[in-house]
């Protein structure tokens, strides 16, 4: 868990698929206000949960939604969790950055049969970094890989990501925006390949562009994100 910062509301930091809480810490340096940026259930330094759903995710990060008052960030599947915690007191806003929202029949297989895999073993700590940038989409964007994110196993490394996390299948965003009780933004970096602006705006009509990023906008340009984020106080 990191924290830091001071003054309201809280800023819940909540990172994507296979990352680690580090991949905010660009932003973190660059926020006027107190945050926090939890490793999400199954990920770097988190205890594996049973089973993974969008639901049960957000439920064990809940508590740490400050009641006097958060805006909720959230990366891609961080980004799905934010939407769920939208109704939990003290939550003011909430921001889905990369969220992939149109998913198919067959990306969702794929998907489910990562998720029954059991964890790739490497012989080296170096291949097992490679392989938690790859799943983090960070190749080429962050060098270090948090000791967190790495754990010895047997005679080989492998990452401490549970990859039965894959398995929480269709996020079904249209609902939990159609639910939400505050402001929700959704935003994407123009470059990225998992998500479309026709397919944010048909679903808000006042989606976020943040020209030349990809899908990891908030690594790639931490200040995009600090004019998203000025309005929601």
């Amino acid at each position: 868990m990191l924290r830091g910062g001071s003054g309201a509301p809280t800023v819940l930091l909540l990172h994507g698929l296979g990352a680690t809480a580090d991949v905010w810490d660009g932003l973190t340096a660059l926020l006027d206000r107190a945050w926090v940026a939890p490793d999400l259930p199954g990920h770097g330094g988190s205890a594996w949960l049973d089973g993974y759903t969008f639901g049960t995710v957000a439920d064990a990060v809940a508590g740490l939604v400050d009641p006097r008052g958060t805006v909720v960030v959230g990366h891609s599947f961080g980004g799905v969790i934010g939407l769920h915690l939208a109704r939990v007191p003290g939550v003011r806003a909430v921001v889905g950055l990369g969220i992939k929202v149109a998913w198919t029949g067959g990306e969702l297989d794929r998907a489910a049969a990562l998720a029954r895999k059991p964890p790739i073993i490497h012989p080296t700590r170096e291949d097992a970094a490679t392989r938690f940038q790859r799943v983090a989409g960070l190749v080429g964007l962050q060098d270090d890989v948090p000791a967190a994110a790495l754990t010895r196993d047997g005679d080989g490394w492998r990452t401490t990501h549970d990859p039965r996390t894959f398995a929480v299948g269709d996020p079904a965003v249209a609902p939990l925006l159609a639910a939400a009780p505050v402001q929700v933004v959704l935003a994407r970096g123009e470059h990225d390949p998992m998500v479309s602006r026709d397919q944010l705006t048909a679903l808000v009509p006042d989606a976020v562009d943040l020209p030349g990023l990809g899908h990891n906008a908030h690594v790639e340009a931490p200040a995009a994100l600090l004019p998203v984020l000025a309005p929601l106080r």
